[in-house]
């Protein structure tokens, strides 16, 4: 039966989501504000965790980065009633895996919830290190170098990372990305996508004359050794 944190500081929705969660036959755990959830996180072991952004006493993004510390692999579901590309950012660069804007159906948390469930139960057993061209990905330290450089990325960077690199040189459309790398569908409308591609570009090419991420137009991106086009 898998475990759930639930930290939520609106009592009615806390309870709205442990009675229909608990009904689904998971255990949950309530805590109402942010500190809460970080004692319970940290003394007690948990399949997956919700968490609002705007919390009393610490803030979900605080709750998250503090999660990430003490248990990288535990996954995420922020909820708010923030809904901008900015919010979604930070929420991801805090090492959330998924992302509800409320109100939200309850069958949509439940299919996010069993998906990232679902993945996290069955991680592939990677080797240590992953390489493309002059590109070293490590899975053990979750680092990354270039040429023998380290780079710095936030956790969703490197997710989107390290899935172009196990598909290189295949052009990857923005709704395959979102569904592979963030387990969810966004608005047609939204540029979340082409957002973190820019960050990437920034960290991985802006200091070499080669680059490695590509726009295809009207496609998608591509991780692979070109001229950009």
């Amino acid at each position: 039966m898998p475990k759930i944190l639930i930290v939520e500081d609106d009592t009615r929705v806390a309870e709205l989501l442990k009675r229909g969660l608990d009904e689904e036959g998971f255990d949950t755990q309530l805590a109402y504000d942010g500190e809460m959830g970080k004692k319970l996180s940290l003394y007690n072991t948990y399949d997956l965790v919700i968490t609002d952004i705007i919390l009393p006493k610490i803030s979900g993004i605080d709750l998250c980065l503090s999660i990430r510390k003490s248990n990288p692999g535990l996954p995420i579901i922020m909820l708010t009633a923030l809904g901008t590309t900015d919010d979604k950012v930070d929420g991801f660069d805090a090492g959330a895996d998924d992302y509800l804007v409320k109100p939200f159906d309850f069958r949509e948390l439940l299919v996010r919830i069993r998906a990232l469930l679902k993945r996290s139960s069955s991680v592939a057993n990677y080797t240590d290190k992953f390489t493309y061209q002059d590109l070293e990905l490590n899975y053990n330290t979750k680092t990354i170098r270039r040429a023998g450089k380290e780079i710095s990325l936030t956790p969703k960077e490197f997710k989107l990372l390290e899935y172009m690199m196990q598909n290189a040189e295949r052009v990857l459309s923005r709704t395959e990305i979102a569904e592979k790398v963030w387990n969810t569908h966004f608005d047609t409308g939204t540029n979340f996508i082409d957002v973190y591609i820019n960050y990437l570009r920034k960290k991985i090419d802006k200091d070499f004359d080669n680059k490695l991420i590509h726009t295809k137009s009207g496609m998608g991106f591509i991780l692979k050794l070109e001229s950009d086009t």
